[in-house]
């Protein structure tokens, strides 16, 4: 059987020229399956986990069919929309289009909340070829006319269970009816549930099904394993197993916003570089968090069941469910941040007492045993905590220092005329108007020049000293006008008994003809 590779399918030479320079060169499975059907304009449903590449599934056969049929978006329309259940998963298919097409010249813009609306509305003004977005902000953009789908010509779900998850069944619902009935469904889920299949049954029309995995089964890759332990000691369990150099880079998955902050700061302070990524979060906050950990920076990221979507990080060794999720097929996404792209990766999950029926749920989804250790009781990790305690936890781990532009980059540099004291009179520096060339503004076309024709203001090097300049009075020019009024004359004091007298150079009322006897 010949290796199946991306030449066979056809695609555009911009595309296998950009997939060379990533290194791509034999699809994966879902890849080998999907991408003859997309580039013919069927609809698909597939069923992937992530980190199976579905990403690259859809995007390059949807890059070729808009090649080979280029036109024109028209202003405020987008002919490929994806939908995107989170900001994070949303900037990685935007970033995967452009590295796909950068040959192509296609427009791909990403809208999601957290940031202005400005720079979005700009960017959707012009017209795009692919609009990756997240319900809420999309549905945003419709109601204030700065969007319309009246021209989109694909549209993709992407992570459908997870959008049923979020409540956002009925925002796609609204979105999809303002879509043209004529126009190709690309349907991509990892479980299926039946909501999630009601919802495929009315978008999709005679679809191609492509399942790489079997329904709700994990990665074998994974080594998974359970650790029985009490709740209050799972931060003590967590900074122990850093003492392990094989645990390189891990992401930790708790319940709740406010635990992923605990935790975090808890590692903190056991000396384990962590940081927490949740929806409280601003979105640059979340940036530099996950930059740092792609970067190397932290260790640890801690996150919760909504930001484990849009992480796609390579070579995670660990994935620790520090709570169990309350839905087993949560479980599966989380683990799946491990072991990608034919990876090993280990799964560890924490178990306390009340989360057992949550241990059986997950292993009767995923029908396999997962192997346990009995860590309660242990007088070790009690110490540890007693410890990490008593040297003090704060509330939130501190941010990712933000990496510092090189010179030349992002803002330009000051104005020089900025750089110095302000003028005693007032005013901006940089508003100042220059002195007319060979002459003085303050004292003659000599003055403030020595005999040689160089500025006394000046230093040797040229520059201006700062120290001739008189210093920035704030008050100056109440303090003139002051001594203006204490300079001028006082009228002297009329005696007692003398009648006022009109001021000299005004007329009378009658027009100047005097004082008339009444007859």
């Amino acid at each position: 059987m010949s290796t199946i590779t991306f030449e066979s399918f056809g695609l555009n030479k911009a595309l296998l020229q950009a997939l060379t320079t990533e290194g791509y060169t034999i699809p994966t499975p879902i890849q080998a399956q999907a991408i003859p059907d997309v580039m013919l304009g069927r609809d698909l449903l597939g069923i992937a986990q992530t980190g199976t590449g579905k990403t690259a599934a859809f995007a390059l056969p949807i890059l070729h069919r808009l090649a080979e049929n280029r036109v024109a978006p028209l202003p405020r329309t987008t002919r490929c929309l994806i939908l995107s259940p989170t900001r994070e998963l949303a900037s990685q298919i935007a970033e995967s289009f452009k590295a796909y097409g950068k040959h192509l010249g296609f427009k791909v813009a990403v809208v999601f909340g957290g940031v202005k609306y400005g720079p979005q509305e700009r960017a959707i003004q012009g017209g795009l070829d692919v609009l990756v977005a997240t319900p809420g902000r999309l549905l945003d953009h419709m109601q204030q006319k700065t969007l319309d789908l009246s021209s989109t010509e694909i549209f993709v779900l992407d992570e459908a269970d997870q959008m049923l998850d979020l409540g956002f069944v009925k925002p796609i619902r609204q979105i999809v009816s303002r879509i043209p009935a004529k126009r190709q469904n690309l349907f991509f889920s990892a479980t299926m549930p039946t909501e999630i299949g009601k919802l495929a049954g009315e978008l999709l029309k005679d679809p191609v099904k492509v399942q790489v995995t079997p329904q709700s089964t994990t990665v074998e890759r994974i080594n998974q394993s359970v650790i029985h332990v009490e709740q209050g000691r799972k931060r003590a369990l967590l900074t122990e197993m850093f003492a392990d150099d094989n645990f390189t880079r891990c992401l930790v998955f708790t319940k709740t916003k406010h635990g992923a902050d605990k935790v975090a700061a808890y590692l903190e302070a056991g000396g384990v570089q962590a940081g927490a990524i949740h929806g409280n979060k601003s979105q640059p906050q979340r940036e530099r968090t996950l930059a740092a950990f792609k970067a190397g920076k932290l260790r640890v990221l801690v996150a919760t069941d909504i930001a484990a979507r849009g992480i796609d990080v390579d070579g995670v060794s660990h994935v620790v469910n520090f709570e169990l999720p309350f839905v087993p097929e949560a479980y599966v996404h989380r683990i799946g941040r491990t072991a990608r792209a034919g990876a090993d990766g280990s799964a560890i999950s924490f178990v306390a007492g009340d989360e057992m029926k949550l241990l059986k749920d997950i292993e009767k989804t995923t029908r396999q045993k997962i192997p346990a250790t009995d860590r309660r009781n242990d007088k070790s990790l009690g110490l540890l905590d007693q410890s990490i305690m008593a040297a003090g936890v704060g509330t939130k781990a501190t941010m990712p220092d933000r990496e510092e532009r090189p010179r030349g980059e992002g803002r330009g540099a000051r104005n020089p005329r900025r750089d110095g004291v302000k003028p005693a009179h007032g005013g901006q520096p940089h508003r100042q108007r220059k002195p007319a060339p060979g002459g003085n503004r303050e004292g003659g076309r000599d003055g403030g020049r020595d005999g040689g024709g160089r500025d006394q203001n000046r230093g040797h090097n040229g520059d201006r000293s700062i120290v001739s300049v008189t210093p920035f009075d704030p008050l100056a020019a109440d303090r003139a006008r002051s001594a203006a009024n204490a300079n001028r004359p006082v009228a002297a004091a009329k005696p007692d008994g003398e009648i006022a007298r009109r001021p000299r150079g005004r007329r009378p009322s009658n027009g100047g003809k005097g004082y008339v006897a009444k007859a």
